[in-house]
């Protein structure tokens, strides 16, 4: 995403804009409700797809330091990622293997974590280092009941996890030619920010839904920077195997035609959003990137999101930290109360809907392709 590659980006979503057009799907795709709302659908997603995917758990500049640490849930499992001594990043199930409580919560920096029910201590890197009363464990060896590892890998600024424990994980091989734009964005060199989290009434899918087109500005984000700034209906699209990304033009990228200073870089005239399959969502500016990963959350219609923010110039000193708050609070503040307030009637709709399909738009071609990879995945017949 640098150099002639970046420039030619520009280029073609700066000929969308004065042609007064956008990418688009060959034809309408209409898709069936219960692709949304079928609880059997949901089980296949999560057992087939979320737990045997690759999935990037947290950002690896949230855990900077050997001996850091942060708990967080996904998909209901309560997991533990920590960098050890070595500086190694791990991704544990937050389960005591005595009798299941939890021997770490929050975040910080710990070179053990302590189960509160029997105080069975566990070091960094997974091993069980003390047992309370050893004497009534006779025979067991200490070796073999170590916290459980799930497969992980770390890489472009992320520590992914396969949720299945004994799986195989090839983050490489799973984000394919994506992987060089990865490098290229170099998320390995910003610094984290900050997160928050909250619940929705809406598909999983149909909230991934909302980052992959740009037919929605004027009407949900008309208030907001996201409308005052990009131009709507307008996008460039490029499929990566099952990911993509796509590009928002901002309204000034025209500027480009007569100012000889003006800059090419894309993110400067566009909002760049790559979607991770399955459930991971990275939208960049000129000054960060918005980590979104969503999933559901026990029902077809009810979903979690998670929405993290990293700079690409790490914080330094205390005015650039209130300078970034100030960022992040926009950037949330448009996802969780335009976004997300408009979500939630889609669910309803498709919860209650009596019709048998939704028709999705040639010029709604992101999510056209999100809706044709998974519909692939599951099995399930489009029109």
């Amino acid at each position: 995403m640098i150099g002639v590659r970046d420039t030619e980006l520009t280029r073609r979503a700066l000929r969308l804009v004065l042609n007064k057009t956008t990418d688009m799907a060959d034809e309408v795709l209409r898709v069936p409700l219960h692709y949304y709302r079928d609880a059997k659908v949901t089980e296949i997603e999560e057992s087939q797809i979320l737990r045997r995917t690759p999935l990037a758990v947290l950002p690896s500049a949230q855990v900077p330091n050997p001996n850091d640490y942060v708990v967080r849930s996904v998909l209901g499992d309560s997991l533990l990622v920590t960098r050890d001594k070595n500086g190694r990043s791990h991704v544990f199930l937050n389960y005591c293997r005595h009798r299941g409580a939890k021997p770490a919560c929050g975040a910080g920096s710990a070179v053990r974590f302590t189960c509160p029910y029997h105080a069975w201590t566990y070091r960094n890197d997974g091993t069980l280092l003390t047992v309370p009363g050893s004497t009534g464990f006779a025979g067991m060896d200490k070796r073999d009941y170590g916290l459980i590892e799930l497969p992980n890998q770390e890489r472009h600024g992320f520590i992914w996890a396969v949720l299945t424990a004994g799986a195989d994980i090839d983050v490489d091989g799973h984000l394919g030619d994506l992987g060089s734009d990865l490098a290229a964005l170099d998320y390995d060199s910003f610094g984290y920010h900050d997160y928050r989290e909250f619940e929705s009434e809406v598909s999983w899918k149909g909230a991934l839904e909302a980052f992959a087109e740009s037919y929605h500005f004027p009407f949900v984000h008309g208030e907001s920077l996201i409308g005052q700034n990009a131009l709507a209906n307008t996008s460039i699209h490029d499929r990566f195997g099952r990911h993509h990304r796509m590009g928002f033009p901002f309204n000034w990228i025209t500027n480009l035609q007569s100012d000889s200073e003006a800059s090419w870089d894309v993110r400067d005239n566009m909002g760049v959003i790559y979607w991770i399959y399955p459930n991971l969502i990275l939208a960049n500016s000129s000054v960060g990137v918005e980590v979104i990963d969503i999933l559901p959350a026990g029902s077809p219609t009810r979903c979690t999101v998670r929405h993290s923010w990293l700079a690409r110039t790490p914080a330094a000193d205390d005015d650039t930290r209130a300078g970034y708050d100030a960022i992040f609070a926009a950037v949330h503040a448009a996802v969780r109360d335009e976004d997300f307030a408009m979500l939630p009637q889609c669910g309803e709709g498709v919860r209650h809907g009596q019709h048998d399909h939704m028709v999705i738009g040639r010029n709604e071609i992101g999510v056209q392709h999100m809706v044709r990879v998974f519909a692939d995945e599951l099995g399930i017949a489009l029109g």
